[in-house]
C-alpha cells in the first residue's frame, strides 16, 4: 500500500497560496525542520528539489521560516545526507 501524501498549504510573502508535500520533519539542535517538495512549478526551484524550512510552533499552529543562515543550512544539509547514507546501508 502506498503512503498517503501529506499536503501542506501556506502563503508566501506576496499572499499567494502555495502547496507542498511534507516528506519528513527532522530535529537538529532541538529545532524542527520540514522537508518539503513544492506542488506547483516554480522557476526558482528545480524539479525534484527538496526545500528545507524551519518550523516555528505558535500555539497549535506551525509556521515555516526560510533558513537564511548558511551555517545553519549547511548543518541541516549534512544531517540529512548522513540520514540518507544510513538508510542506504
Amino acid at each position: 500500500m502506498a503512503e498517503k501524501e501529506e499536503i501542506i498549504e501556506t502563503f508566501d510573502e506576496e499572499g499567494n497560496k502555495v502547496s507542498f508535500e511534507l516528506i519528513d520533519i527532522v530535529t537538529v539542535d532541538d529545532i524542527e525542520y520540514a522537508l518539503l517538495i513544492p506542488q506547483e512549478k516554480d522557476e526558482d526551484i528545480e524539479e525534484g528539489e527538496i526545500l528545507v524550512m524551519r518550523l516555528k510552533k505558535d500555539g497549535d499552529e506551525y509556521t515555516f521560516e526560510v533558513i537564511e543562515d548558511d551555517e545553519e543550512f549547511n548543518k541541516i544539509a549534512q544531517y540529512i545526507e548522513e540520514l540518507e547514507d544510513e538508510t542506504e546501508d
